[in-house]
């Protein structure tokens, strides 16, 4: 997320360090390139104009502090303008009327919204332990209804059905009374979507919300359109209240104009990322934690919050349990690893959150593919039990036999085999005297086993 930016940032304030004091010569060359990164990354002319003024108002004749280099407190300056840019904090959902809680969600189509509608209503039964009816007023796209019936059933929430021969207003209102009778928390109104802004769909999404009047109007937008979502939230904005933007397919935005433009164009904050296809990749959007994203910082408080709801805690206390036994980790136990992080969204998707993963080599970053995690499943799939818990078996025909069955090389299964026996050798650390402090001070500073690159 944000890759383009990200780098393009980091080199900047790269060329600034090792000044005594932050002048305004000293910095001229560097907010230059500044604004360079942000208007290549589709950042809106007004936003950047200000995001720079603003920099350079602060930097300016600044004393540093005695323990940061000037390159650190630059950086503590523009982290804090890239915060403001985008809202300073999370903004939460507005949930505290009377139920049900009506939440309209409108948008262009193809901008992810009956999908948004699925995973916010997942987010809200599982995180804020709601119970939500979803409801689909779209009218003009049967597809979009059966698609949100079909989401609403594998997220385990209800579908209140709609027909394209009703009324929008008249399916909502009827949601409305079917919620209020069966006393769900919250209401999620999916709305017709159009190809582009125009006064009819205006019109009617107006007279939706006035006879509704939702608590919560949210505009779905992909981020992957830079700035032209921020100037297609403002034209929503001007015809409707909202009260907050979902920012979707974050993940393939390399750029990050959209995060940076929205907020100051529209007054109105993101609420949430769309940050994959699955129906968990919905994020609550964090200004501080995007910008210390942006600048290469990393965003563990999000990584710890999503090890928190996705990881086996069963499991894991069964594997500690395990190995303080002194039973060993075994190639079945490491298989399990691999399934739970593919379940976190996969390894890319937690290296985004951690500090300073930008900074290693090229091949070390394919070491850590999804790909390659996929490959090493497949691999062990391929074992025996009991091959998986006497490693030591594996010579060249069951290697051979692996490599068939897993659609993959003999040094494929080898190089697992080599990160497997470093991870070994990582959890016996764990398990013994001093835990995971030891475990530390023997990597010294090295990539964690698994993620080596390649010799």
């Amino acid at each position: 997320m944000f890759e383009n930016l990200s780098d393009r940032l980091s080199a900047s304030l790269k060329n600034i360090t090792g000044r005594g004091r932050l002048t305004e010569d000293n910095i001229k060359d560097t907010l230059r390139e500044v604004r360079m990164a942000l208007l290549e990354a589709d950042v809106a002319l007004p936003v950047v104009r200000d995001f720079v003024a603003n920099v350079k108002e602060r930097s300016v004749g600044l004393e540093v502090s005695k323990s940061l280099t000037p390159g650190q407190e630059f950086l503590k300056i523009v982290r804090k303008a890239l915060e403001e840019a985008m809202g300073d904090a999370n903004e939460e959902l507005a949930l505290n009327t009377q139920p049900p809680a009506v939440v309209l969600m409108a948008g262009l189509q193809g901008a992810g919204k009956t999908t948004s509608v699925g995973k916010l209503a997942k987010f809200l039964t599982e995180r804020k332990k709601k119970k939500v009816l979803v409801v689909s007023a779209d009218v003009y796209r049967p597809a979009a209804i059966k698609q949100l019936e079909t989401l609403a059933k594998d997220i385990g929430v209800e579908f209140f059905p709609s027909d394209i021969s009703q009324k929008p207003i008249d399916i909502v209102n009827a949601a409305i009374a079917h919620a209020r009778t069966r006393i769900f928390d919250v209401l999620l109104v999916d709305t017709a979507g159009r190809l582009h802004v125009d006064g009819e769909m205006m019109d009617e999404i107006k007279a939706l919300h006035s006879a509704v009047k939702p608590i919560e109007t949210l505009f779905v937008v992909d981020a992957m359109t830079g700035q032209d979502a921020a100037n297609t939230a403002k034209a929503f904005n001007d015809a409707l209240p909202l009260t907050g933007v979902i920012l979707t397919k974050a993940d393939g935005d390399a750029r990050g104009g959209a995060a940076l433009s929205i907020r100051h164009i529209t007054g109105k904050p993101i609420k949430f990322l769309g940050t994959g296809e699955k129906t968990d990749a919905l994020e609550p959007f964090h200004p501080d934690r995007v910008a210390s994203r942006i600048l290469g910082m990393g965003d563990m408080l999000s990584l710890i919050e999503e090890l928190e709801q996705k990881v086996d805690k069963e499991k894991t206390a069964k594997m500690a349990q395990k190995m303080m036994k002194g039973k060993g980790f075994s190639l079945e136990d490491f298989r399990e690893q691999l399934v739970q992080m593919r379940g976190m969204g996969g390894m890319m998707s937690m290296m985004d959150k951690l500090p300073g993963m930008k900074n290693l080599p090229a091949g070390a970053m394919n070491q850590m593919g999804d790909k390659q995690f996929v490959k090493m499943e497949a691999i062990i799939n391929s074992m025996t039990p009991k091959e998986r818990e006497f490693p030591d078996l594996l010579k060249g025909s069951r290697k051979k036999r692996i490599a068939a069955g897993s659609g993959t090389q003999v040094q494929d299964i080898n190089q697992l085999l080599k990160q497997f026996t470093q991870m070994q050798k990582m959890m016996k650390q764990m398990s013994g005297k001093g835990g995971l402090m030891k475990m530390m001070r023997g990597m010294g500073g090295k990539l964690p086993p698994g993620m080596l690159p390649p010799r």
